[in-house]
């Protein structure tokens, strides 16, 4: 049958990718194809038969819901090849061709992406030691390598594909990447790989001799995985190549490392309790007034520098902006008129740009001059030098001026000046349409036939009416053509030779505007290298704005930022929780680590007393440092930081078949292994995913080494208060506390750091606070008293069987089991002298030396005191 061949043929071209073949007002899959259309895209699996091939299976999508489907299949992972009518249906086999083939990683229309996040096609090529990694972003001209080398050369790739959170990764196809976890991976020819020719490929591209210009000529591994991208593009859509007018290489010693579980830990992009942006850091941030520059403000919480100058750079855009609300108002104003200016420019340049997208395209170059106006009359040098930075790009916006109109009738079209021959066709189509128009006036009169009208039907063309009451005057000249239940239609020489000339401008007009259009898009997309560059400044200016509208919100500061080992935050706050308060205050705390503070702080005190929020609001409070934005503390003074690493919560890893305990031990191990003395690491109930005397003995070990090997910032926090003697023995280990107070069996949570360690966890009192039955609760606290007991008894009477007597000290106290290096629990009156003995009187407020001893006394009177 030939419909079927001819869909065969087509299939062929693309073999691995599903065809959506059109047939009328559908696109039809067919045979394994249908069957993943039906399950994937969730429409129904029917069939059809093709005579004597039998019945074979059919999905179908409606061509008006086609990207609706097509957003499922590449959710999916599913590459697409589109094959459309191109010939007029009429008798014998339509033809067909297929016009576009959509990956994950290559999809430009806009329609099909998130507006908020970039979507990239990834390339990864290990070459002998190193490891080369691609990244593009089709839709907005993104393209940039970097190359990994080294014992952590893995590791780093892990992380870099955590920030890219690539929808397409591409690979060779002998197997070199195979271990390298991804979400949807494409297997490419090796040979695409081959360094040499990648580098010829991307010459030719960029139009250049040599790739010194783009600071990888030198990058063998970087190279080859640009090259397979270029190559993967010219056979899937070339129609994409254009957009990438550059290339850039990053070093992976730029930025701050930030692994997968970092990234979910401190819930930056995605919050864990909403599965989305609301309630993670991202979300909270972001006050962006453009997509694209929601785009940025992503990347920048993604990829926190370690440029010390280009943060300071950051830092006081960010401050003009805070110091001038007039002028944020006005620029957020005028960059409502830039819109999505990358994206747009990628449709343009994509070839296809309707009249409307380049109208669009001048409104958004119109907004940029009072933009640059309103920063260079701010007065404040930061703001100025950032508009010498942004081209507006003038001749571009001229040329489309001339070119593109907004017609309040015909809507955007090309202006009368830009095509001389446009304009004649026009002239000749409205001079026939002007002689239509008055056509009924002259045959009213020349007939006497008051009711003659002149009409128009998409079936019979433009004909004449009259009523059966006037059919007697009809002239001799007029051919009857149609007749109707009121009357009869005619037409005329003159009037069929008026349609002629119609239809035909019509054509014209069409074949000219597609001219015009062509010709303005080869004109434009001569620019886009400098429109891309001014977009990319745009939206970062849009996200730093945005960082700035935040900052004076919430009455953040302006950190000092230094190349030291010092961590100094004053009056530390975490910026999401806050944010959620809904005007609630929040209890701001300080922290201290490296330079003269200790290294390492052993933080306690009860669950729900704040320790996890307070560890999470550090790590934020740096890193948002280190994107160049304020933040929320009265001050601080940070050190830059290389790595920041989190163990924080508990998970299982089912589908790797990893309990709670060994994703946990995976993550410190990765700590342990990776951090250097320039890291910032969190870390949170370690050891607890085991039994008592293995998790304690454990999370001493990593303490230690932390304290003497890495020597990185830390904080610790734990429920084994054996840990807290360690600040004893270890010169730069410190105990704070998160306080709370107990009454009447209920505790009260204070949310501050104190000095020194907690001396309970309040577990049966935070239960009770939970919903643990009162009964549960008591016979818990019935349990505790016994245990206590247990230990403060005398010691009982020798047994018969000697291995079964107690083990008691030699002053006859009963034997308290301790690990290596742990000193037995101290007695109460020991415990208040060293937490006298440890407070700074000198920096205690009247209200911290109330609550500590309200503390001290709770604690003395066996968690009972009277009020």
């Amino acid at each position: 049958m030939p419909s079927r061949r001819q869909y065969l043929d087509l299939k062929a071209q693309h073999p691995h990718a599903i065809l959506l073949y059109r047939m009328g007002d559908f696109y039809e899959a067919f045979d394994d194809d249908a069957r993943v259309v039906a399950r994937d895209a969730r429409i129904t699996l029917t069939s059809r038969s093709f005579g004597r091939n039998g019945r074979v299976p059919m999905a179908g999508i409606p061509y008006h819901a086609l990207n609706h489907y097509l957003a499922r299949l590449l959710a999916h992972g599913h590459t697409i090849a589109i094959a459309e009518q191109v010939s007029e249906p009429g008798r014998g086999l339509v033809e067909r061709a297929i016009t576009r083939v959509l990956s994950p990683g290559t999809v430009g229309e806009a329609a099909l992406l998130p507006e908020g996040e970039n979507r990239y096609l990834a390339s990864i090529c290990p070459f002998g030691d190193r490891i080369g990694l691609a990244w593009a972003d089709v839709s907005t001209g993104e393209f940039a390598v970097t190359e990994l080398s080294g014992p952590r050369a893995r590791d780093q790739l892990a992380e870099e594909l955590a920030r890219l959170n690539p929808a397409e990764c591409l690979v060779p196809d002998d197997g070199r990447a195979d271990d390298v976890e991804v979400a949807h991976r494409t297997r490419m020819e090796h040979w695409r790989f081959e360094p040499e020719r990648a580098r010829a490929e991307l010459t030719r591209h960029l139009g250049v001799r040599s790739l010194v210009p783009f600071g990888c000529e030198d990058l063998p591994a970087a190279t080859a995985a640009a090259g397979a991208i270029l190559a993967y593009l010219e056979r899937t859509n070339p129609a994409l190549l254009p957009l990438l007018t550059g290339l850039r290489t990053e070093s992976i010693d730029g930025w701050v490392g930030l692994d997968a579980a970092t990234r979910r830990n401190l819930e930056l992009t995605r919050s864990l309790r909403t599965g989305g942006t609301r309630g993670s850091l991202l979300g909270m941030l972001d006050e962006t007034r453009t997509a694209m520059g929601a785009r940025t403000l992503r990347r920048l919480v993604g990829q926190p520098l370690r440029d010390l100058s280009e943060l300071q750079r950051r830092q006081a855009v960010v401050a003009g902006l805070v110091a001038r609300p007039t002028l944020r108002a006005a620029i957020t104003s005028s960059l409502g008129g830039v819109g999505d200016l990358e994206r747009l420019v990628g449709r343009v340049t994509q070839g296809l740009g309707t009249a409307r997208d380049f109208v669009t395209l001048g409104g958004a170059l119109r907004a940029i001059s009072p933009i640059l106006a309103s920063l260079r009359v701010s007065g404040d040098p930061a703001l100025a030098a950032f508009a010498d930075e942004i081209d507006p790009c003038t001749d571009v916006l001229t040329l489309v001026e001339a070119a593109v109109e907004d017609d309040p009738e015909d809507g955007a079209r090309i202006r009368a000046g830009f095509s001389p021959e446009l304009d004649a066709a026009r002239e000749g189509a409205m001079s026939t349409r002007r002689w239509l128009a008055g056509l009924e006036r002259r045959e009213r009169e020349r007939t006497g036939i008051k009711s003659l009208k002149v009409g128009y039907n998409k079936v019979f063309g433009y004909y004449i009416e009259v009523t059966r009451p006037n059919l007697a005057r009809v002239p001799g000249d007029y051919v009857r053509k149609q007749t109707v239940a009121t009357g009869e239609r005619y037409v005329t020489a003159a009037l069929k030779e008026a349609e002629a000339r119609i239809l035909a401008a019509d054509e014209e007009i069409a074949a000219l505007e597609r001219a015009a259009l062509a010709r303005l898009t080869r004109d434009v997309t001569a620019a886009t290298g400098r429109l891309l560059t001014a977009a990319n400044r745009l939206a970062l200016l849009d996200a730093l704005l945005s960082l700035a509208v935040v900052a004076d919100r919430g009455g953040w500061t302006r950190p000092v930022l230094e190349d030291s080992a010092t961590l100094e935050i004053i009056g530390g706050r975490h910026p999401v929780v806050e944010a959620s308060l809904e005007g609630e205050a929040f209890i701001a705390n300080d922290c201290r680590l490296g330079g003269e503070a200790p290294r390492v702080l052993v933080v306690t005190g009860p669950n729900m007393g704040g320790k996890s929020t307070y560890l999470r609001q550090v790590a934020l409070i740096v890193l948002l440092a280190q994107i160049g934005s304020f933040v929320p503390a009265e001050r601080a003074r940070i050190g830059l930081v290389d790595r920041i690493f989190t163990r924080v919560g508990a998970q299982d890893d089912l589908a790797g078949g990893s309990s709670t305990f060994m994703v946990e031990m995976l993550e410190t191990a990765t700590i342990l292994r990776q951090a250097t003395e320039r890291s910032l690491v969190i870390l949170d109930e370690v050891g607890r995913g085991t039994g008592t005397q293995d998790g304690l003995a454990i999370a001493q070990a990593v303490l230690e080494d932390l304290h003497d090997r890495v020597r990185a910032r830390t904080l610790f926090a734990t429920h084994y208060l054996e840990l807290t003697a360690l600040a004893e023995r270890l010169a730069d280990v410190a105990n704070v506390h998160l306080a709370a107070l107990e009454t009447d069996e209920r505790v009260i949570f204070l949310y501050a750091v104190r000095p020194g360690p907690a001396d309970r966890a309040y577990g049966i009192q935070v239960a009770r606070l939970a919903g643990l039955p009162p009964w549960v609760a008591d016979r818990a606290a019935s349990v505790l008293r016994g245990l206590t007991e247990m230990r403060s008894a005398p010691p009982p009477a020798p047994a018969e069987r000697e291995l079964s007597a107690p083990r008691v000290a030699e002053d006859g106290a009963p034997y308290q089991l301790t690990l290596d290096g742990f000193t037995p629990a101290p007695s109460e009156a020991e415990r208040l002298a060293r937490a006298l003995d440890s407070l700074d009187l000198t920096a205690l407020t009247p209200r911290e030396a109330l609550d500590w001893l309200f503390e001290q006394q709770a604690r003395l009177r066996g968690g009972n005191p009277r009020h």
